[in-house]
């Protein structure tokens, strides 16, 4: 259909924007429906998107897993996680519709009959739904499975539709645990899938304030000018979490809080923030532009003084007493994993040398909350005495990912009065209160985008690559230091990561 036909249609409000962004007839294929991750995001993302009338009639839900079930069994896990986790109202009539493309596969990923079974079905839903021969597979499984289940799509022809359909395969981070096995994972994926059809999920790009940091550098001119060198002081990106690690025991040691959490959020944060403005919104622009950024990242020469790592010990957590790392179930007690990471990069370009970003990542610590906060100079000249400012701090732009979705700007005032006392003030812009629709879940619009096989918010395996080269080094170094140094659960993490920042003459943002 023509741009010109399109917009001759008379039923059309050339005003909608959610119109060109409906996903056409398909099936997404779901491995690993029974884990914490399909039952908490990816099920409710999927009733979300219909309840929003973003996906068509026609669409199909196959669970696969290693589970003696029927399709009605599959249906009731979903309805209860719809019940439970859904951000959108429950409504019969949607779960009408949707319920009746929900399919059940059952099997191991070794089990050649199971995948001949799955393809079998998946011929029969395209007779019967019209789906047409378009299938996502989301590959919600341990990382081990990925080269089994691609291996699987290959061998029953699934992986290749016929002319005129897709097929697309999405991978949840961890993109391999470094560069040599993030590399063997894309040979084992592009053998089978074109670049363009692997979509590599970094949930945290799919967030509304994420995306905003685009926007706000990018469709406003207010900040263009100061965001460089000659006004920024230094840059600082926090993902803190406040909870252990919970039943993940078997996935998270030996990998850590650098890998599962530095190496793909923040350092996706860092080049949003420092990247050049793309030529478009389209992914090749949007990728050019942030592996720019990431083959400019150089690490300090010392990494003893540039890094800290830590580790969380016995504390009070939400007035409840908690276990230190070492007692978790599974972890062993000559563990040297690290559940706190800060390291300190620079940028080796024009914009940005000379500016220091500071990244740091834990678990136990105060309180849950991620955000980039850009901190400026202070002013050259203070024509106020010492005590009238001795409680003013930096400019600071904070871009808060989560929990409360904003933005803040911090600047000096003078505080009511006869004397000419400045101090800090805050003007906050709050997702909450300045729109009427709640942001979506970023599980949602990365789903409709793999539907939609839209690739900007996915990052390209060159990015994962570039990210590794950053990351390798350093744990390398951390690997010859022995255990990691311990941290109350409920306090910001170890003492050598607040003395990283004091030899640079500077703190850490108190949240």
């Amino acid at each position: 259909m023509t741009d010109e036909v399109v917009a001759a249609n008379p039923l059309r409000d050339p005003g909608d924007k959610r119109l060109p962004r409906v996903a056409g007839p398909c099936v997404l294929v779901l491995f690993g429906v029974t884990g914490d991750l399909a039952r908490k995001k990816l099920l409710p993302a999927i009733y979300d998107l219909a309840n929003r009338g973003l996906l068509p009639p026609g669409f199909s839900l196959v669970g696969f897993a290693r589970r003696d079930w029927q399709d009605q069994d599959f249906a009731q896990l979903t309805h209860d996680a719809v019940k439970e986790h859904a951000r959108t109202p429950f409504r019969e009539e949607v779960w009408k519709q949707l319920s009746e493309g929900i399919f059940f596969c059952p099997g191991e990923f070794t089990d050649d009959g199971a995948f001949d079974a799955l393809a079998m079905m998946l011929k029969e839903i395209d007779q019967t739904r019209g789906t047409g021969g378009n299938y996502g597979f989301y590959l919600s499984v341990p990382p081990k499975f990925f080269p089994v289940v691609v291996e699987q799509l290959k061998r029953t022809g699934l992986a290749h539709g016929p002319e005129g359909s897709w097929r697309r395969v999405v991978i949840e981070k961890p993109f391999g645990h470094d560069l040599k096995s993030a590399q063997e994972l894309n040979a084992i994926t592009s053998a089978v899938f074109p670049e363009s059809s692997v979509f590599r999920i970094d949930h945290y790009l799919g967030k509304e304030t994420v995306q905003n940091i685009l926007a706000l550098r990018f469709a406003n001119n207010l900040f263009e000018p100061i965001w460089n060198r000659g006004y920024v002081d230094h840059v600082q990106i926090t993902m803190a979490e406040d909870i252990g690690i919970g039943g993940r025991a078997g996935y998270y040691d030996g990998i850590g809080a650098a890998r599962d959490v530095i190496q793909n959020h923040l350092l996706q944060l860092l080049a949003l923030v420092a990247m050049e403005d793309p030529t478009s919104f389209e992914a090749n622009s949007l990728r050019r532009e942030k592996e720019k950024v990431l083959k400019a990242v150089r690490l300090p020469q010392d990494l003893a003084e540039a890094t800290a790592r830590g580790r969380y010990g016995e504390g009070w957590q939400g007035g409840e007493p908690v276990v230190g790392y070492t007692q978790e179930d599974g972890i062993p007690p000559d563990s040297i994993t690290e559940t706190y990471a800060a390291i300190k990069l620079e940028i080796a370009n024009r914009r940005w040398a000379g500016v220091p970003f500071y990244l740091r990542t834990g678990k136990r610590l105060s309180r849950r909350v991620t955000e980039v906060a850009v901190v400026f100079q202070r002013a050259p000249h203070l024509p106020f005495s010492k005590d009238d400012t001795e409680i003013l701090g930096q400019n600071a732009l904070v871009i808060r990912v989560q929990p409360d979705e904003g933005i803040t700007v911090r600047f000096g005032s003078k505080v009511p009065g006869t004397a000419m006392e400045v101090r800090d003030v805050s003007m906050d812009f709050a997702y909450g209160e300045s729109f009427m629709e709640s942001s979506p879940e970023a599980y949602e619009r990365l789903l409709l985008d793999v539907l939609i096989g839209d690739p900007p918010l996915f990052p390209h395996q060159r990015e994962v690559e570039l990210s590794w080269k950053i990351l390798d080094p350093i744990e390398d170094f951390w690997a010859t230091q022995g255990p990691p140094e311990e941290y109350p659960a409920g306090t910001w993490g170890p003492a050598s990561a607040d003395e990283m920042m004091a030899r640079d003459g500077r703190a850490w943002r108190r949240l």
